[in-house]
């Protein structure tokens, strides 16, 4: 019998800045992505970030339980959806019982005391005639 070796998989190179994705085997109407994100960087929380929480905030509208979940840990509750954020941010839901809850993205060097908005997002619902 031939028996090949396997080459393996890992580790696997990833060069600098670059994001990693992977597809989920399975997917729902209700997730929030489709692919791991791995964002290592200012630039790509700006780039990707805006969509991803877009769709948090659908998300939150509609089930009552991810919207706990989220209120509670939302750095945790994205990482646990695919979403990892730099380790120099973080994450705020803010106005949680409101008509209008907004999510806002703080990035804050170590030994600092001052934060930056970085991004935010926002639910308005307008009606209109």
């Amino acid at each position: 019998m031939d028996m090949k070796k396997k080459q393996p998989n890992l580790p696997a190179t990833v060069k600098k800045n670059e994001i990693i994705t992977v597809n989920q085997e399975k997917t729902t109407s209700l997730d929030i992505t489709h692919k791991l994100h791995h964002l290592k960087n200012r630039s790509d929380v700006r780039k990707y970030l805006p969509d991803i929480l877009g769709r948090v905030l659908a998300r939150i509208w509609i089930d009552s339980n991810f919207k706990e979940e989220f209120e509670q840990d939302p750095q945790k509750t994205l990482e646990f959806n695919g979403v990892f954020l730099p380790e120099d941010m973080h994450i705020e839901f803010q106005k949680p019982n409101s008509d209008r809850p907004r999510i806002v993205v703080y990035e804050q060097r170590p030994n600092s005391k001052f934060r930056l908005r970085v991004l935010y997002l926002q639910l308005i619902m307008m009606a209109g005639r």
